[in-house]
């Protein structure tokens, strides 16, 4: 074999590895490190799931953090008895990871700014995404505002996990993108 073709299958392995690492974070995260919140309605999960998605995007980009949250919170929601969650949050959490990761890599600007406002774009993403999907099945237009503030505190929190260490984690250089 050339090197061209050993190349591009350890890339290749590089990305799967990578990508199911931040699955698996992401779903133990989300599964082991939460707190309901006693609110109207479903009431909102908070949880830490968002720290390893997060990092996912803003260090790997849109790619790994689309999957990381997709998958890893899809799973989540297949395991813990919440399966008619799991396409609203595959589809939600898989675009919030995608657009953080996209922002992350496509705005210049001071990297703490520009990944503070891949948080509050995914956190946007989140909220709307979230309020439809109860919407939809809890078939009340009402209803769904009491999870706003679980899902609020999670993403920020996460965002002040991350953003300040992001950038560590890109300078050392063992964490470069796929």
């Amino acid at each position: 074999m050339n090197s061209t073709v050993l190349q591009t299958e350890s890339t290749k392995t590089k990305t799967l590895v990578i990508n199911a690492l931040f699955i698996a974070l992401t779903l133990v995260a989300t599964m082991f490190i939460n707190i309901k919140l006693p609110i109207m309605g479903n009431g909102g999960l908070i949880h830490l799931g968002n720290v390893p998605l997060f990092i996912a995007a803003l260090v790997y980009g849109k790619k790994t953090g689309a999957v990381a949250g997709a998958f890893g919170m899809g799973f989540f929601d297949l395991l813990s008895g919440w399966a008619a969650w799991a396409p609203f949050t595959f589809i939600i959490v898989g675009t919030m990871g995608f657009l953080a990761g996209l922002i992350s890599e496509k705005v210049p600007g001071k990297r703490v700014v520009v990944n503070t406002l891949a948080v509050i774009v995914a956190l946007i993403i989140k909220i709307v995404g979230y309020y439809f999907a109860e919407v939809i099945i809890y078939s009340n237009w009402i209803l769904p505002f009491g999870s706003i503030p679980g899902n609020v505190m999670q993403v920020v929190i996460a965002g002040i996990i991350v953003v300040p260490i992001v950038g560590r984690l890109k300078r050392t250089g063992q964490f470069n993108q796929l």
